[in-house]
């Protein structure tokens, strides 16, 4: 292996990928940290992991394997410890005789290899896989299961649980509750649940808006657990008999996660609910949220006035403040002084200035906007829209040459204007005011790992009437484990475009109900939620069932 590791240092080298001062700084930061040469070299970003992997199976000769498509019997993970599977990042793949062949980054680390013979006893041949499959493959077949035994066989007995927490990182509680945020932003979740029952603490993630179990440690755990997370909080950890709130922050692979603490009390102790906010992560671009070219036109036409009103409605949930970040992020410049007004600040946007409500020193959306109006602004956000005096300020800042971004909480995009009327605000504002209303939901897409034609079901077909009698493919996810067998990964957004003509100004005049508004804006060319999610099936984006499950109340 001395004479391979040679070879590997002398082959990046003439291969071109790295100069000798490169490996040779590699090589001594290898000696320090204790950490492989390839894993020294992925940390220090001198090549990417797909780089790397490409030359450490054409050049080095080691067979590569693709995790994602891999599927490894129980027999084989129970082979190897999943300890080590967790400190090295080996993943077990085969065991033929004596011999168990191994997926890693490095297949050159020694200390991970002879760690592996050690504790199986078997041989080990080493296959290369890229760190980002390893990272994955190591949550789906081990997860908080794998270290959640040890946490058992420390804190074994109710007595051991319920004796003082520890202050150590190490502790096993401490322990648990960081593997269950990690995993959760592994999997790109966006809320974690964890519930006391009678026998047990069910731990559930919200990935992709649908909710997902995760594990289960036994209730004497719960009061823990609980502890631990309102230290991390800073809230008062011997109240437990009213709802508290709380805020930290979590460092994960050099990201800051933005976690907000919910806890509520139940008749089996308090439901903790806390939101993942990757700073990082979310801010989007324009293009990536799923407009159509024909939506994108229409609503970078919206935001191209010079003032005017725009409000994006949804539920709880359906992506608006994601929709107008990435819009303020487009628009930015040095020329524009663009401000919000939050309820609470969700990412932190460079080059704008962000405040955020405090209800309890009676700052509140409409007295915030009022000031804000005082600090010379060409684009304001208000992060929600709720009463008549918000209302009124928002619409006022509109009509006197200012842009206004906000949102509301309607079902479609015409019942945002009737919501308005139904506020108190004057019909003549509103038609003079409005630049444009979008609505929006989120449809999980296809996982594209396991993405196959697939025949639709009558009934739901005939919740299509559109689609009757045209020769279409459809498509579906039939489940892997890169998508937890769900079919779907990731999500994309369906929108409504309503942009004010003439006609929709005198129907809001004369205060015509939201359907009558609806049927003209479809008449003028709008295209409905359900439209714009049909055509993303037909694109093979989504399936029919995603989008009956956020349409059907259309």
């Amino acid at each position: 292996m001395a004479e391979k590791k040679r070879d590997l240092r002398e082959s990046l080298v003439s291969s071109g990928l790295l100069t000798a001062e490169q490996v040779k700084e590699s090589v001594e930061e290898s000696r320090r940290s204790g950490d492989s040469l390839v894993k020294v070299i992925l940390r220090k970003k001198l090549l990417d992991e797909a780089t790397i992997v490409k030359f450490l199976e054409e050049v080095m000769g080691f067979p590569r394997v693709s995790l994602a498509s891999y599927l490894v019997d129980q027999k084989t993970l129970d082979a190897v410890p999943p300890a080590v599977v967790k400190k090295y990042g080996v993943v077990p793949l085969f065991l033929v005789e004596n011999t168990l062949s191994v997926a890693m980054v490095d297949p050159f680390d020694v200390k991970a290899l002879d760690e592996v013979r050690k504790r199986t006893g078997f041989d080990v041949e080493a296959m290369v896989a890229a760190p980002s499959d390893i990272n994955q493959a190591v949550i789906q077949y081990y997860g908080v299961a794998g270290t959640l035994e040890e946490v058992l066989a420390t804190v074994a007995t109710p007595e051991a649980a319920a004796a003082p927490l520890a202050a150590t990182e190490e502790a096993p509680i401490t322990k648990l509750v960081n593997l269950v945020i990690a995993q959760a932003v592994d999997e790109k979740a966006s809320d974690i649940h964890i519930e006391p029952e009678a026998k047990r603490t069910r731990i559930r993630y919200r990935i992709d808006g649908i909710m997902h179990e995760v594990s289960s440690p036994p209730s004497h755990l719960h009061s823990s657990i609980v502890s631990r997370i309102k230290v991390m909080s800073r809230m008062d950890i011997a109240e437990t008999r009213v709802p508290q709130d709380g805020r930290f922050e979590f460092k994960f692979e050099n990201r800051a996660i933005d976690v907000r603490v919910s806890t509520f009390p139940i008749i089996y102790g308090e439901v903790v609910v806390m939101r993942l906010l990757d700073k990082q992560a979310m801010i989007f671009s324009l293009a990536d949220l799923g407009f159509t070219e024909e939506n994108l036109a229409k609503f970078k036409e919206m935001y191209s006035r010079p003032y005017g009103i725009i409000l994006v409605t949804g539920p709880t949930g359906s992506g608006k403040t994601t929709t107008l970040y990435a819009t303020l992020q487009s628009i930015n410049s040095p020329e524009r002084n663009i401000v919000t007004v939050e309820d609470p600040v969700e990412y932190e946007l460079p080059g704008i200035r962000q405040s955020q409500v405090n209800t309890k020193a009676g700052l509140v959306f409409a007295n915030a906007l009022r000031s804000l109006l005082r600090q010379d602004p060409d684009i304001i956000l208000v992060g929600e829209i709720r009463d008549l005096e918000t209302s009124s300020v928002a619409i006022e800042a509109a009509l006197t040459g200012h842009l206004v971004f906000s949102t509301l909480h309607t079902n479609d995009a015409p019942g945002a204007l009737t919501r308005l009327v139904d506020m108190g605000v004057e019909p003549f504002l509103i038609s003079s005011s409005v630049a444009g209303v979008i609505a929006q939901r989120l449809v999980r897409k296809i996982c594209s790992n396991c993405k196959v034609p697939q025949e639709v079901a009558k009934d739901v077909l005939d919740h299509f009437k559109e689609l009757k009698d045209k020769k279409l493919t459809f498509y579906h996810g039939k489940g892997c484990k890169t998508c937890r067998n769900t079919g779907y990964r990731g999500r994309t957004g369906i929108f409504e475009m309503l942009t004010l003509n003439p006609e929709i100004q005198d129907l809001i005049m004369n205060k015509a109900p939201s359907n009558q508004v609806k049927e003209v804006a479809v008449r003028s060319g709008m295209k409905t939620l359900r439209e714009d999610g049909i055509s993303k099936v037909i694109a093979g984006m989504t399936t029919l069932d995603e989008v009956l499950r956020v349409t059907q109340l259309d």
